[in-house]
């Protein structure tokens, strides 16, 4: 190859990365390292009207959909595998996507940014696509508001 060659290639990849590097970010604009540590995390909502970010559950790096018209914190079964959980009880649910069966977890923690709670009740869902959705067995511990595409979420003690 040329140099020529090895150059433009080089630029492309560059270019590729930038362009990767942004839509991520705008895709996904709740990264753990933006949160911060404070009591109070401010979601943005997301280009497809929902509030995804990472969080930390059982101290390990996921990504959760935040959902305040779910009952519960669903998780997938690829996801309860990474975490090592093992359920409590199987359950009958009913969900969107009709009857199914889930198994009844405790998790230990669950944190979003300075956010955080411990002994979250939450089912391991095998059907579930995506990795975790959070719903008000940790929500309703928190103070949640909803105004102009953000959803604050404040810690009450």
């Amino acid at each position: 190859m040329s140099k020529n060659t090895i150059f433009v290639v080089a630029i492309w990849i560059m270019l590729a990365s930038v362009i990767y590097y942004l839509s991520d970010n705008i895709q996904n604009p709740n990264k753990i390292n933006r949160l911060g540590e404070i009591s109070t995390v401010v979601l943005k909502r997301g280009l497809d009207g929902h509030y995804r970010a990472e969080a930390l559950i059982n101290g390990e790096k996921v990504n959760v959909l935040v959902d305040t018209g779910a009952t519960g914190v669903a998780i997938s079964q690829g996801v309860a595998d990474k975490l090592n959980l093992k359920s409590i009880d199987a359950i009958r649910t009913n969900t969107a996507n009709g009857d199914s069966v889930g198994y009844m977890v405790r998790l230990h923690s669950v944190k979003l940014g300075g956010v955080d709670a411990n002994d979250v009740s939450a089912m391991i869902a095998p059907g579930l696509d995506g990795d975790v959705l959070l719903g008000m067995s940790f929500l309703n511990r928190m103070d949640v508001r909803l105004y102009k595409g953000e959803m604050t979420i404040k810690q009450v003690d």
